[in-house]
């Protein structure tokens, strides 16, 4: 049985296991550093898969984060396409798939999600895709050919952006969303109208409130799928299916080794599980923040838990005190989102200078808690600071594209 050992072991080579490796050796972490990875590509980023990689604007090489020499450099241990299998706690190591153990002083779950699947007849179709890494993408990016039916499952950001894509190159795209809008989760009906307006003024058709029952196969090929089945007994046509259901967190290692557990693996606001020696960060964490427990699924939130895991680890912890934020490339269209608007009480709209572009504002109590911005960078630079701030503000000054945003600031800072 082979065995290794470095002092500090991070399972998970997506952006926050990679983002933590690097800020380690920058706090000055002179200990040894392994990175495991159950994909063969080094670190890359993942919101462009849906958007410029599957459009083919972009490149794999132009999708890694960091390329191979700055891991040699930075003297952090790559291992690929390596599965861990099983967390031994008491005895600090893990179990690889290749029958080898792996042993650590302090260990880091960076474990991310995968896509959601559904449960439902014919979901083992060929055709069926789903999006979350390079393959994903690669195997889909054939069927995109002008005149195919494309049906997506869900109206999410992954949703809406692959749609975007295809309905470019000449598809015909249905979204079926079992909410009665798209972007339920994330956005206010303000923000979910205008983007359901523009998705059906570049031709896509949605269908709202409906849900699927099963996918059926294609006439003279029962491999390979043909219709989705709607919950109103609607039969779409289908080439090709992407289910965009959302994210299911990767805990099955936490959840064996007895971690705590909540929607995600839990940990407290220096990315500390219930194990003194075990962190966990990036869209595979539960943690506190605002007063209530959430796991993000965002670039921004997985380096800012690398940082703070690095700080812990480095012996200078410093808690989480970022604000989240995300964004999404639709058409010509580029959302900017700052905060989380769970319990806003009164949206607030902005028109901005720019094409086509406002600032939908929500407000709890009076407080700016949270920002949709469309085609307005300036004003996302503004509202970061304005949620970040947490102050009463006027709605009507906000509203107002002649009371300039800076000056909420400095006269409320």
């Amino acid at each position: 049985m082979v065995a290794s050992r470095a002092d500090v072991v991070i399972v998970g080579g997506g952006h926050a296991g990679s983002e933590l490796a690097f800020r380690l050796r920058q706090g000055g972490f002179a200990g040894s550093v392994a990175l495991i990875s159950a994909e063969s590509h080094l670190p890359y980023q993942r919101p462009p898969l849906s958007k410029a990689f599957l459009a083919g604007e972009i490149t794999v090489d132009q999708l890694l984060i960091r390329d191979t020499d700055s891991y040699e450099k930075a003297e952090i241990g790559w291992y690929p396409s390596m599965t861990v299998t099983a967390l031994e706690r008491s005895a600090k190591r893990l179990r690889l798939g290749d029958g080898s153990v792996f042993g650590y002083g302090k260990l880091v779950l960076a474990t991310g999600g995968r896509p959601r699947l559904l449960a439902l007849p014919g979901a083992a179709l060929n055709g069926i895709f789903t999006m979350r890494a390079i393959p994903d993408v690669d195997a889909l990016r054939p069927y995109l050919v002008r005149g195919h039916r494309l049906v997506i499952v869900g109206g999410g950001y992954i949703g809406l952006e692959v749609a975007a894509v295809a309905v470019k190159r000449g598809l015909a795209v249905e979204i079926v969303e079992f909410a009665p809008r798209v972007l339920a989760r994330v956005a206010g009906p303000k923000l979910s109208a205008f983007y359901a307006a523009a998705h059906q003024a570049a031709g896509v058709t949605l269908r709202l409130n409906t849900g699927v029952d099963g996918f059926g196969p294609l006439v003279g090929d029962p491999s390979h799928v043909g219709s989705v089945l709607c919950n109103d007994g609607t039969i779409l046509p289908a080439d090709l299916v992407l289910v965009a259901a959302g994210l299911v967190p990767n805990v099955e290692l936490a959840r064996e080794a007895g971690l705590e557990l909540g929607n995600g693996i839990a940990v407290d606001q220096f990315c500390q599980t219930s194990d003194a020696d075990i962190l966990a960060i990036g869209d595979c964490a539960e943690f506190p923040l605002g007063g209530r427990r959430v796991r993000l699924e965002s670039v921004p939130n997985a380096a800012e838990q690398a940082r703070v895991a690095a700080s812990v680890l480095n012996g200078a912890p410093k808690a989480y005190g970022a604000v989240p934020w995300f964004w999404s490339d639709q058409y010509q269209l580029k959302l900017q989102s700052v905060g989380l608007n769970h319990g806003y009480d009164a949206e607030v709209v902005r028109p901005v200078t720019s094409e086509g572009g406002f600032v939908v504002f929500y407000l709890k109590a009076g407080r700016v808690i949270a920002a949709d911005c469309v085609n307005a960078i300036s004003e996302f630079n503004y509202a970061k600071r304005l949620v970040a701030q947490g102050a009463d503000i006027d709605a009507g000054d906000l509203a107002d594209p002649a009371v300039e945003l800076k000056s909420l600031l400095l006269t409320r800072a």
